[in-house]
C-alpha cells in the first residue's frame, strides 16, 4: 500500500491559528440596545456544533454565537472547550447590558452542553433555572436498519 504521510503542526502554526481565532472574537461588533435584568439563554448542543443565543423575556434575540463563528473548524466545534469559548465570547459581547440573572434552556445531546452551563456559572451570572427542552420522539420516525458488519 505505501506509507501514509502524517503532517505535524508546528508551534508557530498552532499559535497563528489561535491568534486568528481570538482576532475574530474581538472583531465581532458590540451589542447596542436596552439594559436587561433577566434574559433567556438557549444552548443548542449538537454532535457537530454548539450554538448559544441570548434573548430577552419576550423572545427577541439580543445576541448569538456559535463555535463555528468564532473560528473552530471540523470536529473541534463539538468539543466542550469550544462550548466554553462560545460562552466567553458571548459574555464579552453583552457586557454593556448589565445582565445579572438568566434562565438557561438546553437543547440537544452534544458534548458541549454541560461545559457551556459551567462557563455561564463561572462568568458570574446568577442562574435562576436550567431547563432541558430537547425534543423526544413518541414513537415517531422509523429507525434506520441495523448495520451488518
Amino acid at each position: 500500500m505505501g506509507k501514509k504521510r502524517i503532517i505535524k503542526e508546528t508551534t508557530e502554526q498552532v499559535l497563528k491559528e489561535k491568534e486568528a481565532r481570538e482576532a475574530r472574537v474581538k472583531k465581532k461588533k458590540e451589542i447596542k440596545g436596552k439594559k436587561l435584568d433577566i434574559a433567556n439563554i438557549y444552548i443548542q448542543s449538537t454532535y457537530n456544533n454548539t450554538i448559544v443565543t441570548i434573548t430577552d423575556l419576550k423572545g427577541e434575540v439580543v445576541a448569538g454565537e456559535s463555535a463555528g463563528a468564532i473560528g473552530f473548524k471540523g470536529p473541534k466545534k463539538a468539543t466542550p472547550f469550544a462550548a466554553t469559548k462560545v460562552v466567553d465570547s458571548l459574555i464579552n459581547k453583552i457586557q454593556k447590558l448589565n445582565l445579572d440573572q438568566v434562565k438557561v434552556f438546553v437543547k440537544g445531546v452534544g458534548s458541549g452542553r454541560e461545559a457551556a452551563i459551567r462557563a455561564l456559572a463561572a462568568n458570574g451570572l446568577d442562574i435562576l433555572s436550567i431547563k432541558d427542552i430537547t425534543p423526544v420522539a413518541h414513537n415517531g420516525c422509523r429507525p434506520r436498519k441495523p448495520r451488518r458488519v
